[in-house]
């Protein structure tokens, strides 16, 4: 408590110290050192010498990749830090001069992204757990309700939930391994919950505050055509914050069987285009027949996965009660935030991706997926797995039902609110679930469900009980 409160008066006599120098310079400077004095500053930087503190001891702790991606987060506080500072004093800006004042933060994250490209590290999850959490500072850019993101302190919550589903991997991964990895995982949880949340609800949540008097944000004259990057950049909410924007299908080429009719309704002849068929061509007179597939061309049958020749990527609401995410590869930002009770969600031949479900749902299905992660709110039916491999599914409100059927490889976290959800399996195997600890600190909860059986005939019926195997 005592190195707590030195750190707090150190920090105030050098604002004070600012302030001081200031005196006899431009009018600007002392302004800059006056607003670095406003209560909210102050609590801001309280909130980064106690948490992100933390999360910096525990990285030196660790060294390498981690401390490398932690030095980010500390870049990305101190970014925004800054920013409060210009908000202060400066007239709120238009859309367009907002991303070219955000900037600095903006630049920050796209470095600190860089770090989750390319081959995967043995610290991957430790990467993405930080990379993802700094899109809780994109806070800073609500204008409004109607600017396309949740108010500040929904943001900092939701966007915390994509980072925690790899957090909460290097919790399961380290705990019985390294306390230093358990404590930095920890230590990032607590920097946006409650750190940064109480901040923002504190003093914040209805937005920045700009000054009405201030000066004037203009943007930097462009020094040669290039693409601009809004922020913050993906992941998560590619819904909020991505470039991109969704094709309409009517510029789509016409496939499947409205092809069919399209031709058929032009007036060609049905002949045209055909081939003429010749008396060797016929297979009652081809000399090649043999009757044993090659075994190149077995490979080439085998190795296929069944999602490889499926049509374009989709995440789309079909007759505003069913979202159909089906063919993504590769994408971990994929996010559903507009959804209601009464809407269904169908996840189809994904693979390598993560999808975020912002609500309740009636009801969610993965089917045929590899290597899926699907975080979700809550559930009013039941939440299905079938004929996938790899997946990994986290409830964080409720769900009456999971159900696991032909599926190799599924981890399941569950919150303390789904405790007493029923899950039923069939045909599968490597199924973990995992449970939280009964206390804050406490430890997640690994349970491995039975997939070997044993059934005795007893008093003229079967009893089934579950094998249990124990090590020698």
């Amino acid at each position: 408590m005592d190195e707590k409160l030195i750190q707090r008066l150190e920090s105030a006599v050098s604002r004070l110290e600012a302030l001081s120098f200031g005196g006899g310079a431009s009018v600007g400077h002392s302004e800059t050192a006056a607003a670095a004095l406003d209560p909210s500053i102050i609590a801001f930087d309280d909130l980064r010498s106690q948490f992100v503190g933390r999360v910096r001891s525990a990285a030196e702790k660790i060294g390498g990749q981690v401390l490398d991606v932690t030095k980010f987060v500390e870049e990305a506080f101190e970014a925004q830090r800054e920013l409060l500072i210009k908000i202060k004093e400066t007239q709120k800006p238009s859309m367009s001069v907002l991303a070219e004042f955000l900037k600095p933060l903006n630049d920050v994250i796209v470095k600190a992204t860089k770090m989750t490209e390319g081959r995967r590290s043995d610290f991957f999850n430790h990467l993405k757990a930080a990379v993802d959490s700094l899109t809780a500072l994109a806070w800073i850019a609500y204008t409004g309700k109607d600017c396309g993101m949740s108010m500040p302190i929904a943001h900092v919550e939701e966007s915390w939930q994509m980072a925690e589903f790899y957090n909460n991997k290097v919790l399961v991964e380290f705990r019985n391994k390294d306390p230093n990895h358990v404590e930095w995982a920890k230590a990032l949880k607590e920097l946006y919950l409650p750190g940064l949340r109480d901040y923002v609800k504190s003093h914040y949540p209805l937005g920045p505050v700009w000054s009405a008097t201030g000066k004037v944000a203009v943007s930097a004259p462009l020094k040669a055509p290039a693409p601009s990057r809004p922020l913050p950049p993906p992941p998560p909410p590619a819904s909020l914050f991505s470039s991109e924007s969704p094709q309409a299908s009517s510029s789509l080429p016409t496939k499947g069987m409205t092809a069919v009719f399209d031709e058929i309704n032009s007036g060609k002849p049905v002949t045209v285009g055909l081939r003429k068929v010749t008396d060797d061509m016929k297979t009652k007179n081809r000399t090649d027949r043999t009757g044993v597939i090659s075994a190149g061309e077995k490979e080439g049958r085998v190795s296929s996965p069944s999602f490889s020749k499926a049509g374009p990527p989709k995440l789309e609401l079909q007759m505003g009660r069913k979202w159909v995410v089906e063919n993504q590869i590769g994408r971990k930002n994929l996010v559903i935030d507009d959804c209601d009770a009464k809407q269904s969600v169908y996840i189809f031949g994904c693979k390598d991706s993560v999808l975020q479900i912002q609500g309740k749902v009636n009801n969610i299905t993965v089917d045929k997926c590899a290597k899926m992660g699907v975080v979700f709110m809550d559930v009013v039916a039941a939440c299905e797995v079938v004929n996938c491999n790899g997946v990994e599914v986290q409830c964080q409100g409720s769900a009456p039902t999971i159900s696991v059927d032909n599926t190799t490889g599924c981890q399941l976290y569950l919150s303390k609110d789904s405790l007493e959800t029923s899950i039923t399996t069939a045909k599968s195997s490597e199924i973990n679930v995992l449970v939280p600890g009964a206390g804050p600190d406490s430890d997640w909860g690994e349970h491995a469900l039975p997939q070997q059986f044993a059934h005795v005939y007893k008093n003229g019926q079967f009893v089934t009980t579950p094998v249990s195997h124990s090590g020698g």
